[in-house]
């Protein structure tokens, strides 16, 4: 047998605690099909909250559809044409060029980021744009332009407005340079004899790429990752740094690595 609370009375069969019992059930039921419809709401705002932040956040990468381009088609043409101007230009040579940017990149950190992802990261949407003002068949004078943001970073539109006549010679200094590092690889096989030491012991990569990074032979993993930590902040030359410096610590960082 069940306890029945209509027919209690705390000891005095002349009271009664309630009659309507299943009213109080009814209403408790109600209530709690109340609670369980609120707290789907609830879920489904938190939901919606989400999804709306999700896309008012965009990745660094992506464009806005808004703003206007940082870089213009007309701003870029303006600049090949000035460059072409320039005593020296007639030195230059497009290939050349495409090849200066790769190795810009190269020996940038990360050295797997194209120039559009490198520039995105220091301005976002800036390195879309100018791709995007560039054109997918870029010429000689595009090229250039292409060049001198991957040589100033971020400082190359001041540096293409005030002085193109610098924007070239720089250009045509580091196109020279990486055309006779080119030339003058060869693989050890094909290695002379004259260019080793005179006690007969090859050089050693790993002590010269240390010597750069400013470390010792038993230098240790987690002192090669923070000295050229230290080195890329102090080299880099969006901050004034030498890019030619700035090459060779990331360039030592990755035989190391």
């Amino acid at each position: 047998m069940g306890f029945d609370p209509r027919h209690w009375s705390g000891g005095r069969p002349e009271q009664r605690v309630t009659s309507n019992v299943e009213a109080l059930l009814a209403e408790n039921d109600a209530l709690r099909r109340e609670v369980l419809r609120l707290n789907r709401e609830l879920e489904r705002l938190q939901r919606q909250r989400i999804r709306t932040q999700a896309r008012s956040h965009r990745p660094w990468s992506e464009p806005s559809a808004q703003a206007p381009p940082r870089i213009s088609s007309q701003q870029v043409r303006a600049w090949g044409h000035a460059l072409a101007q320039q005593q020296g230009w007639t030195a230059l040579r497009q290939r050349g060029l495409e090849l200066l940017i790769e190795q810009l990149n190269r020996s940038g950190f990360p050295a797997h980021l194209s120039l559009e992802q490198r520039l995105d990261r220091l301005v976002p949407g800036l390195g879309t744009d100018l791709l995007a003002a560039v054109g997918a068949k870029p010429n000689k004078q595009t090229t250039a332009v292409l060049a001198a943001f991957a040589l100033f970073g971020v400082r190359a539109s001041e540096w293409l407005d005030e002085d193109p006549q610098r924007v070239v010679e720089q250009l045509r200094q580091r196109q020279e340079q990486s055309g006779s590092r080119r030339q003058g690889r060869r693989t050890r096989t094909d290695q002379r004899q004259t260019d080793r030491p005179e006690n007969g012991h090859a050089r050693d990569p790993r002590r010269a790429a240390l010597k750069v990074l400013g470390l010792d032979a038993n230098a240790s993993l987690a002192e090669i990752k923070q000295a050229h930590r230290k080195l890329v902040k102090q080299h880099h030359p969006d901050l004034g740094g030498s890019a030619e410096a700035f090459r060779r610590v990331n360039e030592a960082y990755q035989s190391l690595v």
